[in-house]
């Protein structure tokens, strides 16, 4: 269920008697290379959401398009300072609690506002914080075959002719790897890693590569959500 379909009345009635579980999904607005909008980790956030909220019975409410991805500079990004991203999520959560409701989901679709949303001091038992990607088997990328197939699934808006190969961590040591992944993470650091601002190679996504991961991600999402 989406929230924009729920009115004050009916709202507070179903808060009372089925105590709801909402869903918040956390993109960015960060350049994903010539072949993916720059809405990208946002749109696919969105569409997870709308998913696990449909077969769980949960309430998704609007997406937090902005993150942290000051990483991606001087390439495109709008981002969040950190601590700005925490109080957003933690006035969320205190709206949420006096409003009596009792689960709230942080989904986060990016992976620099994973330190912020830890950052984030809640109870347990109220808010779950879970990021997409740790619910598939394949290896994520950053518009590569993962985010570009997921895209492929959901938007007419992929540029195909337009996808090149980025950065391959494939033969190199795993020091060399944590190297370039923590250079990846600092500001400015993500093209240092990759000129084209792509991790991972795009050119073999497929629309139906992209059915598949999401269905592998939300089945897996609900697992947890519901054990």
């Amino acid at each position: 269920m989406n929230v924009n379909e729920l009115y004050d009345p009916e709202f507070r009635k179903l808060i009372k008697s089925k105590k709801p579980t909402i869903v918040i999904p956390i993109g960015s607005i960060e350049q994903h290379g010539a072949h993916l909008p720059i809405s990208t980790d946002s749109d696919i956030v969105t569409e997870v959401a709308s998913r696990l909220a449909k077969k769980c019975g949960f309430i998704v409410f609007p997406t937090i398009s902005y993150g942290v991805s000051f990483e991606h500079n001087p390439l495109f990004n709008v981002s969040l300072r950190e601590q700005h991203l925490m109080r957003i999520l933690g006035d969320i959560i205190d709206s949420l609690v006096s409003m009596q409701i009792k689960k709230i989901i942080f989904l986060n679709g990016h992976h620099g506002n994973l330190r912020a949303i830890d950052n984030v001091v809640v109870r347990e038992e109220v808010v779950s914080k879970l990021s997409y990607w740790h619910f598939m088997k394949h290896e994520f990328d950053h518009a590569g075959f993962v985010e570009t197939s997921l895209m492929l699934a959901i938007s007419n808006k992929v540029k195909m002719k337009k996808a090149k190969k980025g950065f391959i961590s494939n033969g190199l040591s795993d020091k060399e790897k944590q190297r370039i992944s923590k250079l990846s993470a600092e500001p400015g650091g993500f093209p240092k890693a990759t000129k084209n601002g792509v991790w991972g190679d795009p050119t073999g996504a497929t629309k139906k590569d992209g059915q598949k991961l999401f269905a592998e991600i939300v089945r897996n999402l609900a697992k947890e959500c519901q054990s």
